[in-house]
């Protein structure tokens, strides 16, 4: 048998630059992302809301992940990563032919200074290809993020023209100025892995749809329960896992930084999880499920911006501080809030991805580790903690907040006054009352048997024998009272 030309030392599939750990744990980090969407986000959503809006939660975020993948390659990856056109936006271009593929990855973030103090970039050992993927996956997500805004009453078809044109006029903005050699990242912004650039602005975009959407019926407001939670937690189980790829795949290699952005995210997410939790148990007398899990995102988003920057006992401190400022702000300052109180922002996304992206930021500029912030940016970088331009980086964070902040407020809106010209954004009172099955002709359950309705005149438990069996011995389905059904 010949020997397998994939373990041959030198191979035209195996340039000398191609490191293959590298690239082996790029591409599973990008997986560990894309899972979180894909189909992390797509159970959590489905089993959080009421059920008549399962599918159609499901569907937003499916449809999101297939539609950015397409506007990535096509354009939006070279927006975001490639070359200059403006200060905070790149020149759009496909990412598609092989030449451009399998060359050597190259990216503004990976400068640093050399000997003689002057800039050079160090391009990752390995291909384009890898970077275009993981940078895809986070694209995704922010997406899908924003759209827990607007569940359960934003038109489908205008869902659909948004996703292309908020990626396109927001998303890549704030990725470029970040991360791909713009403006916020010459002048020393940190955002490791995105607490601006996916939390704050899917946080903020998501705040400002869910004002022009409007809201959802006033039934579905006052009252909304998850459909499935045991199902929601396998969602949310799967985004936090997810988020060590999230995490870890940000320094661009397997290296020593990866490891520690790992711990620290899985220390900051059990740390806010459980301060949440004990908040929910001293005030409300119960420990909530679907609070732990807003608590689990709050702390994951938080640590994202100096996941692998910060030392492990300052992530349990931004845990600490993730697990309580957005639940303050959820439980008291919203309902305090005439502004938040009137838009309807459906799971909270202002709360656990906008108010706590922002904190890590801020956090970060305090908290940031010179010594690990050289194991990565590789410049004299430090939290105010630390003394020296700490001042100065919180500041910085501080200004890129406002700049996020303000551009998504901007583009999301008019991106939203534009499509309502042809589509209106919200659904017709008619599917509003209905749900999936006058959306999209699919409902989530089956109510009775090979996935039909319930019809009394087909079955045979109401016959007038099966009536005087129930009477002697009440069905395990009833509390034991004729007529009255517990619902399972």
């Amino acid at each position: 048998m010949a020997t397998s030309t994939a373990y041959r030392e030198v191979l035209p599939a195996v340039p000398e630059w191609l490191n293959k750990g590298d690239n082996a744990w790029q591409m599973t980090a990008s997986t560990l992302v894309a899972i979180q969407s894909m189909p992390g986000l797509v159970i959590l959503y489905a089993s959080i809301v009421k059920k008549k809006w399962a599918v159609n939660s499901a569907f937003m975020a499916l449809y999101a992940f297939a539609a950015v993948l397409i506007c990535w390659v096509l354009l939006c990856y070279r927006m975001a990563f490639g070359d200059k056109l403006l200060p905070f936006w790149g020149k759009g271009a496909p990412a598609l032919g092989q030449k451009y593929l399998i060359d050597r990855a190259r990216i503004p973030e990976s400068t640093h200074r050399n000997e003689d103090g002057n800039w050079e970039t160090v391009a990752p050992y390995y291909p384009m290809a890898s970077l275009v993927y993981f940078q895809f996956t986070f694209a995704a997500i922010t997406l899908i993020l924003l759209a827990g805004s607007v569940l359960g009453r934003m038109n489908i078809k205008a869902w659909m023209a948004f996703v292309p044109l908020w990626l396109i006029f927001s998303y890549t903005v704030g990725a470029f100025s970040l991360w791909g050699g713009g403006f916020l990242y010459d002048w020393g912004v940190i955002d490791y892995s995105g607490g601006y650039v996916i939390h704050l602005s899917s946080g903020i975009s998501g705040l400002t749809a869910a004002y022009w959407v409007g809201p959802r019926l006033k039934s579905d407001r006052e009252r909304f329960p998850p459909n499935n939670v045991l199902l929601m937690l396998a969602g949310a189980g799967l985004l936090w896992m997810g988020w060590s790829g999230f995490n870890g795949g940000a320094p661009y290699a397997a290296n020593i930084a990866a490891p520690i952005a790992i711990l620290n995210t899985n220390v900051a997410a059990a740390t806010s999880l459980l301060v949440w939790t004990t908040l929910d148990v001293i005030f409300f007398g119960k420990p909530s499920v679907i609070g732990a899990v807003q608590g689990m995102m709050t702390g994951l988003a938080c640590i994202t911006p100096g996941a692998g920057l910060v030392q492990s006992w300052a992530a349990i401190v931004i845990g600490m501080l993730s697990g309580s400022i957005p639940w303050v702000s959820m439980m008291v300052l919203h309902k305090k809030s005439a502004l938040l109180q009137q838009v309807d922002d459906t799971l909270g996304v202002f709360h656990t991805h906008a108010v706590a992206g922002l904190l890590g930021g801020l956090l970060t500029g305090l908290l940031a580790e010179p010594k690990l912030c050289d194991l990565i940016l590789q410049t004299d970088t430090r939290g105010a903690f630390y003394g020296g331009n700490g001042g100065v980086q919180f500041a910085k964070q501080l200004v890129a907040a406002t700049f996020v902040i303000g551009w998504n407020v901007s583009v999301t809106t008019i991106i939203l006054l534009a499509i309502r010209l042809f589509i209106p954004l919200r659904m017709p009172e008619d599917q509003l009352a209905i749900g999936d099955d006058a959306v999209h002709g699919e409902e989530a359950y089956a109510l009775w048997g090979d996935g039909e309705k319930y019809d009394p005149t087909r079955h045979g438990w109401h016959t007038s024998a099966s009536s005087y069996a129930e009477d002697i011995a009440p069905s395990p389905y009833t509390n034991g009272a004729r007529g009255v059904t517990i619902n399972l």
